[in-house]
């Protein structure tokens, strides 16, 4: 599984516009070689360079398999058109949380898709843990796209 942003390169600098210093929208995201048996995807980022802890900036689940992108400023909303669900970031919202460290060194932000076997059984809101919980024994694939930002 492949998964890639037009508006960075991997490894890359996050623009602004996709974070906390800017209009803090989603990046444009796309998938390719999604493997067969896949009955839902699974979307995280977070940044394992913030203090104290990893700090989660999306959780998106029940993506369906047949999804191959997800748009630029996806909504904040529990559930999307297309039946996929937000959990809850470390912002404490739904939805996507850009870029938003410390002034210092730059931060890596990860974003992970994972392929899997079923839908979680989950309502909106959940946390990062407990979609990772859901997902044991259910990941087909995985794949990562990941981009730095620093003040």
């Amino acid at each position: 599984m492949k998964l890639q942003s037009s508006a960075f390169a991997d490894g890359s600098p996050i623009p602004k516009k996709y974070t906390g210093d800017g209009p803090d929208v989603s990046p444009p995201l796309e998938w390719t070689d999604i493997p067969p048996g896949t009955q839902s995807l699974v979307l995280i980022c977070d940044d394992p360079d913030a203090p104290r802890k990893t700090w989660v900036h999306w959780v998106l689940y029940n993506l369906p398999a047949g999804t191959t992108s997800l748009a630029e400023a996806v909504p904040p909303t529990s559930t999307l058109p297309n039946g996929a669900v937000h959990g809850t970031n470390d912002f404490g919202r739904l939805g996507y949380g850009g870029p938003a460290p410390p002034r210092g060194k730059p931060h890596r932000y990860f974003f992970k898709l994972y392929a899997l076997d079923a839908p979680l059984k989950l309502p909106a809101g959940a946390t990062k843990a407990q979609v990772e919980q859901a997902m044991k024994g259910h990941v087909l694939a995985e794949a990562q796209w990941m981009g730095t930002y620093q003040r």
